[in-house]
């Protein structure tokens, strides 16, 4: 293997790898959306979602949503893969 795929490689697993550990840390609330998903809202700003039973939705950025509350928020990046990683790292053996 090249030096240049092997640092391709080593920066994809570094990045990975802060996602995992960053976890729960980042997320500073969730939200129960009318329709039965939940949205999860990061530090960052960027947002997650996962539907009723548990599966994580993809949904695009600038899409209208209502909470339960009634309150209106819009969705704002698409984190599919740290809710991901998130879920994979709670439910390891």
């Amino acid at each position: 293997m090249s030096i240049r795929k092997s640092l391709i490689a080593l920066s994809l697993v570094a990045t990975a790898l802060s996602a995992v550990a960053a976890g729960d840390a980042d997320k500073v609330q969730s939200i129960q959306l009318k329709d039965g998903t939940t949205m999860h809202h990061y530090k960052d700003g960027k947002m997650s979602m996962e539907d009723k039973n548990g599966k994580i939705v993809y949904m695009k950025e600038g899409v209208k949503m209502e909470a339960t509350d009634g309150k209106t928020i819009t969705m704002s990046g698409n984190e599919v893969a740290r809710l991901f990683l998130e879920k994979y790292q709670a439910n390891r053996p």
